[in-house]
């Protein structure tokens, strides 16, 4: 008679995860639209920004880039959790300047700010070169963005005058347009499985390159 032994089955279960890009962007943009209208002067102070920083720029995009992770899409998940720990010290900065917390007493120095800007300033440039292998739309973001902390380092470490202030706040503001209109294109692309609004294709010499290596690969397989 045969022995029947118990059979153990271990491995891992694959959850399927919905993109969460759509929500990286509207975070992102939400953030930057209000943010902008404060650099831009058309609304005063950063205390109301502070609620927006906290939920949007920084919770939003912080839970989009975990579940990139689960995607395995390590530039999308670096890129999200990347900005969203920045908007969560930016958070943090505004209540420090408008005297919600710390102590008064000391006096700050506003370069140390300056050289984190510097700080994100590289961290983006290396993300825009991962950008071009997305898509044009997510390049044009990163750009702006690029934009955005080299106006930002400039003028908090006071390495020029008020043109790069000038130049953070209005590329601030296309960040927020050009992220409205990604989330929106991600959201209804995927959802209506056609192309609703373009994203426009990956390119670049990294893109040709990596589909040249796929491609050789491929056919010596």
């Amino acid at each position: 008679m045969m022995d029947i032994s118990e059979v153990k089955v271990s491995g891992h279960i694959q959850q399927q995860v919905a993109d969460p890009s759509p929500l990286g962007l509207l975070g992102l943009a939400m953030v930057t639209l209000v943010a902008s209208t404060s650099k831009l002067g058309i609304t005063d102070g950063v205390v109301y920004v502070i609620p927006w920083a906290i939920f949007l720029g920084a919770t939003a995009q912080f839970v989009a880039g975990i579940f990139d992770f689960k995607h395995k899409n390590v530039f999308g998940a670096t890129a999200f959790c990347g900005y969203g720990f920045f908007w969560f010290v930016m958070a943090f900065y505004f209540m420090i300047a408008s005297g919600m917390i710390g102590s008064g007493n000391a006096v700050p120095d506003l370069r140390q700010m300056g050289f984190g800007f510097l700080g994100y300033f590289i961290f983006t440039v290396y993300m825009t070169f991962g950008a071009m292998g997305a898509n044009k739309t997510l390049f044009v973001i990163f750009f702006l963005i690029d934009l955005l902390f080299l106006g930002l380092f400039m003028s908090t470490l006071g390495w020029g005058g008020e043109v790069w202030h000038t130049l953070a706040a209005y590329a601030e503001l296309g960040v927020a347009i050009a992220s409205f209109y990604g989330s929106a294109a991600t959201v209804l692309n995927g959802h209506y499985g056609i192309t609703v609004l373009p994203i426009g294709a990956p390119f670049g010499p990294f893109t040709k390159a990596a589909q040249a290596a796929k491609a050789s690969g491929s056919l010596s397989a």
